[in-house]
């Protein structure tokens, strides 16, 4: 069910215009299909005996083929870590850091031919990786470091509202994972509309400050 839904993002990628000029015979979903794959065959139980799947992924493609792919490369990639992380949900893997996916370019690869090579990757200070979504669909990795949510000017992710303290929250590393930390905030911060002091961040919780909805991705 996830790969279709998936199948159906990728190729509207492709749609109108770019899809009358684009002349690969290479359809984005191949990759999909061979990273979801990738992601199977190369599985592991890890020392905490959780089922572990790669989490970075290098495309390699011919000139052509990553002449059109160029066009949409930031959006692919993105659906296809999306697709990843989906995947993994599904399947309860767990990733070593966050997922990254990379297109390269082959001079001797030709038309309609690609690799996908496939490799675990820990995140920096040992944690796992995760995203934060914002309201209006920005990103930012959580790369090891404590992000600091609010509305003073040095936020990491700033937030314009009133309700919203200057040093609201913080999402810092907790051994292999997340912890959200309400910083003495006004009006408090809220995990999937429960106010919390402090809780360790579960894949697909929402964090409320004020108005603003983020939600957490793990890995």
């Amino acid at each position: 069910m996830g790969l279709k839904g998936f199948e159906r993002r990728l190729e509207r990628l492709v749609e109108g215009a770019f899809a009358r000029a684009f002349k690969s015979s290479l359809r984005p979903v191949e990759l999909g299909r061979r990273l979801i794959r990738e992601m199977d065959d190369q599985r592991t139980v890890n020392v905490r005996g959780n089922v572990a799947a790669p989490n970075h992924f290098t495309i390699t493609l011919g000139p052509d083929d990553h002449a059109q792919f160029a066009e949409i490369e930031e959006s692919l990639t993105r659906a296809l870590a999306d697709e990843a992380r989906t995947h993994a949900r599904e399947e309860n893997y767990v990733f070593m850091g966050p997922v990254e996916v990379h297109l390269n370019k082959d001079p001797d690869l030709g038309v309609g031919s690609f690799t996908l090579s496939a490799r675990f990757k820990e995140g920096a200070g040992g944690t796992t990786g995760g995203t934060l979504v914002l309201p209006d669909g920005g990103r930012v990795p959580l790369t090891g470091g404590p992000v600091l949510i609010g509305r003073a000017t040095d936020a990491t992710v700033r937030v314009s509202d009133s309700s919203v303290s200057r040093r609201h929250a913080e999402v810092r590393p907790a051994g292999d994972g997340w912890t959200l930390v309400d910083l003495g905030s006004t009006n408090g911060t809220r995990i999937n509309g429960a106010p919390i002091t402090e809780r360790r961040l579960e894949d697909g919780d929402t964090i409320a400050v004020g108005d603003a909805t983020l939600r957490y991705e793990a890995g």
